[in-house]
């Protein structure tokens, strides 16, 4: 991997990441862009002490352009652009709407592919690659600026999301606190060893090993599974089989495979409802221990992988007890979402 850091007409910072090693990228921004001007604070809730990112600015932000105004398009025969170049690999640049700015973390774009109309799940077991490898090294340098004490690697995909943006894109945040989920896998992975010695993560992974009906899909190196309380009709869960705090600690052979893996993950998700259906919307997020941590190492990485779609046509909306309360209510049985998941590998 080839790593050219660079900069925006504004300041921020732009950085491709290349697969090949005599890839030259000295496109110049010709943008006449003022610095960005963004005000965020943390905030936290009186009554669960969770904290909220107020980041008004935000409501300025570009929301589903045309194609040919697309900002993440290359920036070839004079296309405005975040990305100068006229053709690139992957792509990781700050975002001038940042949730998180101002000395209170950092945001960042991923662009997986310069195809305006792919997915990810379009991409060669090569670039999937490549974009592992951007996600791990924006892990280790966002986890040593000041402050941050989380990095969260996400994709966000299809309007029914709430997507501004149609090209194939993920997001990075480096959180300066731990964020509410984590907090509580923390707790649960504390109260697990106090009652049974032993770690949750590994015990969560052999249970479901051991009771298969959930797997979806099985390698030397990796498992997939719809965990035993899903709280999305389909969702499936990413675990390397050896337990690792975060991506920076995956060997060789685990990020090798991960590429097939995960695109047979997407492939399967964009056939779960038939071919008459639009693309399935997800979220794909990874979670990785906390770097102030001093128990990160007890931390399992994996990356949960859910649609909001739960039938042909339908979405499964959060209303009164998920908005709420917080009190998840699943459509679909997490071992017929399994069983559905490992049949359209076939369709």
């Amino acid at each position: 991997m080839k790593k050219t850091v660079t900069t925006l007409a504004d300041g921020r910072e732009l950085i491709y990441y290349d697969s090949r090693d005599d890839a030259v990228r000295d496109a110049v921004d010709p943008r006449p862009l003022t610095p960005v001007v963004s005000r965020s604070e943390i905030r936290h809730d009186e009554l669960t002490g969770d904290p909220v990112a107020v980041a008004s600015h935000r409501q300025a932000r570009t929301y589903q352009p045309p194609a040919d105004a697309c900002p993440l398009c290359p920036g070839r025969d004079g296309h405005e652009s975040e990305i100068p170049a006229a053709e690139y690999e992957v792509v990781v640049f700050e975002n001038r709407f940042p949730s998180l700015s101002g000395g209170v973390g950092r945001c960042e774009v991923v662009c997986f592919t310069d195809q305006h109309t792919a997915s990810f799940a379009d991409l060669t077991e090569d670039r999937a690659r490549l974009v592992l490898d951007a996600w791990t090294d924006r892990t280790g340098e966002l986890s040593a600026l000041p402050g941050v004490e989380q990095v969260y690697c996400f994709e966000n995909r299809g309007q029914e999301i709430g997507v501004t943006l149609p090209h194939s894109h993920g997001q990075i945040y480096a959180f300066p606190y731990v964020t509410p989920r984590t907090a509580q896998m923390r707790r649960r992975l504390d109260e697990h060893r106090a009652a049974t010695g032993r770690n949750l993560f590994d015990d969560v992974v052999a249970r479901e090993r051991t009771d298969g009906e959930r797997v979806v899909l099985e390698t030397e190196h990796w498992i997939a599974f719809v965990p035993y309380a899903a709280h999305w009709p389909y969702e499936v869960h990413l675990y390397p089989k050896r337990r690792v705090p975060d991506l920076l600690a995956l060997d060789e052979a685990a990020r090798t495979e991960f590429a097939q893996v995960y695109l047979e993950l997407l492939r399967r998700f964009d056939r779960l409802f038939g071919p008459d259906e639009p693309p399935t919307p997800y979220i794909a997020a990874w979670h990785q221990a906390p770097f102030t941590d001093a128990r990160r190492e007890d931390f399992g990485l994996h990356l949960e992988l859910f649609t909001v779609r739960r039938a042909s046509g339908k979405l499964k909306f959060l209303a009164g007890t998920e908005s709420g309360m917080g009190a998840f209510m699943n459509d679909v049985r997490p071992e017929d979402a399994a069983r559905r998941i490992r049949e359209v590998a076939t369709a």
